[in-house]
């Protein structure tokens, strides 16, 4: 944390800056466009303290470590931060997840994450007035960041129908995928960022992930428009992106699309699909299978005072079943085609929602429910050569149904 404040300090800002790329918690990022310049980092940071205490009730680390987290990025947000005349607060100058974007102005991700963040520290303040002294978090300054929370400005292309993934966006000409060839990706090795910088073209998820880490700030209706808009755009040169447009894939009924993406994270160094599994493995894309499956074809989000499952499965996918502990209780949801099982294994009685209705779980009392059907949608497009079923050396379905679905297994595969 004196490192983050440190670094601050050294960027004129207030509260805390983390490091993007860090070996002992200074930035030791060589390109600040796409190192200092995302800040989103900060959030994210503060997004895992907000999840981590929702889902344990874990107070003491809160009090201990969490707090001070959140005010210190607060911090950092309101002096990053300013209003413009319209009275909406406006973060400029920022990259978001997205690096072959950099230096834009209100990066939707980064605002939203920034919002979600203000307004938890706020909330922590509240929670904990006696520690919130010693950290000199006054009133006045917890009010400011809870205007500063409700005047955020979040772009919206009113004639095109969607969100740019930062102020501007949609308004940059597009790139010329027909006249890019295959080995031409990953861009950026062939490219001068200077060029993908000013043009529609997206490394990964970016306004897709907000899409998920802040699907409450969107309507189902604009979650769609939003997802078949970057789909045709983003090119996935990082391995992070397919879980990510995975989950959302699968919540706005591309389900077949999305366990697509789910086999390319969980194949990707098993079939070397980027031609580069000798570098090492892509343990982020691992981890991003379990995302895909629990909040993907599971469902579940978190985004209010208990646990909500919209689970579907795509036809390739006859069950799966995982495990969750969530505030002392552990939870098994198993799902098939037509309906949903929880089964409390321990802990008190636990109220979650399943497709938008309320149950109440006990111990030896599993509660089964079906799943409401979603009417299918016409396939979204991606740029030429990029649909996840055509990159690099795929397996052939029947090694694919073998390692992900074999029929003699079924009843146990999908387990997590």
């Amino acid at each position: 944390m004196n490192l983050a404040k440190a670094r601050a300090r050294i960027l004129g800002l207030e509260g805390a800056t983390f490091p993007w790329r860090t070996i002992r918690g200074q930035e030791c990022s060589g390109y600040w466009p796409a190192g200092t310049a995302a800040f989103h980092i900060n959030a994210d940071i503060a997004d895992a303290v907000i999840r981590y205490v929702k889902a344990t009730g874990d107070d003491e680390f809160e009090r201990e470590y969490g707090l001070e987290l959140l005010v210190e990025t607060a911090r950092l947000w309101q002096s990053l931060g300013q209003y413009d005349a319209h009275g909406s607060f406006r973060i400029d100058g920022v990259t978001g997840p997205d690096e072959y974007s950099a230096i834009a102005d209100n990066n939707t991700y980064t605002n939203l994450m920034a919002q979600r963040n203000l307004r938890a520290a706020a909330d922590a303040v509240d929670r904990h007035a006696d520690l919130a002294r010693e950290q000199l978090a006054t009133p006045d300054e917890v009010a400011s960041w809870r205007d500063a929370a409700n005047a955020i400005f979040v772009p919206y292309d009113e004639a095109l129908g969607v969100h740019p993934q930062a102020e501007g966006f949609t308004q940059h000409g597009v790139w010329d995928f027909p006249e890019t060839a295959p080995e031409q990706y990953p861009l950026l090795l062939h490219f001068p960022y200077f060029n993908l910088y000013r043009k529609q073209v997206v490394k990964q998820a970016d306004l897709v992930m907000a899409l998920f880490t802040r699907g409450d700030a969107f309507t189902a209706e604009q979650k769609a428009r939003n997802f078949d808009y970057y789909e045709a755009v983003t090119v996935r040169d990082s391995s992070l992106s397919a879980s990510i447009q995975a989950v959302v894939a699968a919540e706005v009924g591309y389900l077949d699309l999305a366990y697509e993406y789910f086999a390319e994270a969980a194949l990707l160094d098993l079939a070397n699909i980027d031609h580069n599994a000798g570098d090492g493995l892509h343990l982020a894309s691992l981890a991003g299978v379990w995302i895909t499956a629990v909040h993907g074809f599971g469902g579940m989000r978190d985004h209010g005072d208990k646990l909500a499952f919209t689970p579907r499965l795509p036809s390739a996918l006859p069950r799966l079943a995982f495990h969750l502990c969530y505030r002392g209780r552990r939870l098994m949801v198993e799902i098939t085609p037509r309906q949903a099982r929880y089964v409390l294994l321990e802990g008190d009685p636990l109220e979650l929602d399943h497709h938008g209705d309320t149950l109440t779980v006990a111990r030896d009392q599993p509660v089964t429910r079906g799943i409401a059907h979603m009417a299918p949608r016409p396939r979204p497009a991606q740029p030429p050569g990029r649909a996840p079923a055509k990159r690099g050396a795929r397996p052939t379905p029947i090694t694919e149904a073998r390692l992900l679905a074999d029929e003699r297994q079924s009843s146990d595969l999908a387990r997590l």
